[in-house]
């Protein structure tokens, strides 16, 4: 854990109780007389406090510094990500995370199931506990499309992640990149991108759409 998240990161005096007080006193076993990193994932500080106060249910801290420390990816990259099954994405979430993508969308396209809706509030946990393991001092951003079509009204940079022989390109220079779902995007939904804009891996497999957002945020990421 390179850090303890509290909503409230940066008041003078905290109380940290429940998952996070047995977490810490419990699994980590956490010395009293260690300094503790904390962060409230809103700016890019990091605060320290020291334990006040121990007993069986709580902890009472006092802040003692805090400065400016952000751990953010040099490059940024949007993922518009055709939606697939809850379970699938909770698991490649964190993944996601610590390669550094900075915001996902998802699309409700075509192939979607109907009955496959996010749960934001689930999401968020899961990326504040693997953010506190990889150390990155933002949040990613989680947002929704009703559609491939809106989506790309409010997007038109997105290039599409499919079979072409053009390769996505690494590095700089590139803001978002849609990958679709289980069995692909409609013709109807290709025919919503220019050519140029359809990209693929250099690869003859045929990758799922969780391996496929990984690839692609690693391309252009790391």
């Amino acid at each position: 854990m390179q850090y303890l998240y509290h909503p409230e990161a940066g008041a003078d005096s905290l109380e940290v109780e429940g998952e996070s007080y047995r977490y810490l006193f419990k699994v980590r076993r956490f010395r009293r007389e260690d300094p503790l990193p904390l962060r409230n994932l809103r700016d890019d500080r990091l605060y320290t406090y020291r334990v006040d106060r121990l007993d069986r249910r709580r902890a009472i801290l006092s802040l003692e510094e805090s400065r400016e420390f952000p751990v953010l990816p040099p490059r940024r990259l949007h993922l518009g990500w055709c939606i697939i099954d809850p379970k699938v994405i909770e698991r490649t979430l964190p993944t996601l995370n610590e390669i550094g993508v900075e915001k996902i969308t998802f699309i409700r396209c075509e192939r979607s199931q109907r009955n496959f809706t996010p749960d934001f509030d689930r999401l968020k946990r899961i990326l504040i506990n693997s953010s506190q393991q990889c150390g990155r001092s933002r949040l990613m951003k989680l947002g929704e499309a009703e559609s491939m079509e809106i989506f790309l009204h409010a997007h038109p940079e997105a290039l599409l992640l499919d079979f072409s022989p053009d390769p996505l390109p690494c590095g700089e220079g590139i803001e978002t990149v849609v990958i679709g779902c289980e069995g692909g995007i409609t013709p109807e939904e290709r025919s919503l991108f220019s050519s140029e804009k359809i990209r693929g891996l250099e690869t003859p497999l045929i990758l799922r759409s969780e391996s496929a957002a990984c690839a692609a945020a690693v391309r252009v990421l790391l």
